[in-house]
């Protein structure tokens, strides 16, 4: 796992040129850690600490840190399975890019947020705004805080498709209430719009059975509602927010967990073999999504599903907000998952190249919106190793990095128990 230093989250001009890909500069990082991993296996192991050491020793070094962990692990009751650095080159590299945005006290909506440059491993935990610490704690002995988890599956998916992750939020909080949501299995078609409503429906109803029990057993004094989304799950979770019934909720935003979701949609897409099914799909099927997802539910872009979608205030309440991409995914643009400017974007001068502009804007203002005293945002880019894979269709296409996310969960381990904080 790779930490880059906090960059400003600034605002993007039209003019703004990229002069190199994101998606080879991530892919090259990763390949690079992996030749280290490999020269790992030679005997030595590079240490920023103290220099070059003999491997063997590291390891030792990391097994006694593992088993030290597992015993806090084992008094806080609950379980965790250690092993998961059997092979290092078979495991995914994750590179995370962290900013806390800390919110000066008595400013306005127009005042530039900075991010605060902390120490690897280190969050400012997300306070309430007008609650000290002190008064946020006492506030917990007269009931239960009830940490709900909504997880949504993505095109064509199933309810327990995030099962894995799903796990991994138990381990590390046994306590929190999940929900599989299932509302909109085998109705993943059509407009995006309607799924979030059916979303939004399921949800409230979910919360309410669960304030409905919490009120048997001494009352619920604070909630704290998560929400973890894959591919366009992602996109049904932003448009339920918008609904009227989770209106009242919005303040109870806590963690968002974005995996893969095509947050400024598909323009931009390099994948030609993808791009094909998708006009397929739009063709032949006629799926309401797909001519959202490629702005062509409107001649005019700015009358587009997403670009009205961005102007919304979807992110702006969470208190944490982890985009997870992979430039392997072929499936989401790699740009779209990380809600960040591409490289055709920047030397795109029509309307089309402004109006992605916006929504990227829209998106990060809303990111840096001072709704919190402070909010943790991570973009985190997790490259897969596909070796034993080969050349495959899955593989050329992308499906298999997009799959992966769902068969694969070391790298949701990575980010969670790296930053326990943001999952309790």
């Amino acid at each position: 796992m790779n930490g880059d230093s906090p960059r400003h989250l600034i605002r993007i001009s039209s003019s703004r040129k990229v002069h190199h890909d994101p998606t080879q500069n991530s892919m090259s990082q990763a390949e690079l850690h992996r030749k280290s991993i490999a020269q790992m296996k030679v005997g030595v192991f590079s240490c920023p600490d103290s220099g070059i050491v003999n491997f063997y020793a590291y390891v030792y070094m990391l097994r006694k840190m593992i088993l030290r962990e597992s015993i806090l692990q084992i008094n806080t009751r609950s379980v965790q399975d250690m092993h998961i650095y059997a092979d290092p080159s078979c495991i995914p590299v994750v590179r995370i890019e962290q900013h806390v945005m800390v919110v000066p006290q008595h400013c306005s909506s127009n005042d530039f947020l900075t991010d605060a440059p902390e120490p690897v491993g280190t969050i400012l935990p997300p306070l309430q705004r007008g609650h000290s610490l002190e008064k946020k704690t006492t506030s917990f002995k007269g009931g239960h805080i009830l940490r709900a988890v909504i997880f949504v599956h993505g095109f064509q998916g199933h309810h327990l498709d995030l099962r894995l992750v799903r796990n991994q939020w138990l381990l590390l909080d046994p306590g929190a209430e999940c929900l599989l949501s299932q509302i909109n299995e085998d109705r993943t078609s059509g407009d995006f719009k309607e799924m979030g409503r059916r979303l939004a429906n399921e949800a409230v109803a979910f919360l309410k059975r669960r304030l409905d029990k919490y009120s048997k057993n001494g009352g619920c004094q604070e909630m704290k509602l998560s929400f973890v989304g894959h591919s366009i799950g992602n996109i049904i979770l932003r448009s339920a927010l918008t609904e009227p019934k989770l209106q009242p909720y919005l303040k109870n935003l806590y963690t968002y967990m974005s995996i893969s979701g095509p947050h400024l949609g598909y323009w931009y897409s390099s994948n030609s073999l993808f791009n094909s099914g998708l006009w397929l799909m739009k063709r032949l099927k006629g799926m309401q999504c797909m001519h959202q997802l490629t702005f062509s539910d409107d001649h005019d872009p700015q009358n587009t599903f997403f670009y009205k979608l961005c102007k919304l205030k979807t992110l702006e309440n969470f208190k944490n907000i982890i985009l997870v991409s992979s430039p392997q995914d072929g499936y989401v643009p790699y740009h779209s998952a990380r809600i960040d400017l591409c490289h055709a974007s920047s030397s795109d001068n029509s309307k089309r190249g402004q109006v992605f502009t916006e929504m990227l804007n829209n998106c990060l203002d809303q990111i840096r919106a001072p709704t919190s005293e402070s909010r943790v945002f991570m973009r985190c880019d997790v490259n897969f190793d596909q070796s034993a894979q080969g050349r495959s269709l899955n593989t050329m296409i992308g499906r298999a990095a997009h799959i992966e996310f769902l068969e694969n969960e070391i790298y949701a381990r990575f980010i969670m128990w790296s930053f326990p904080e943001l999952f309790r």
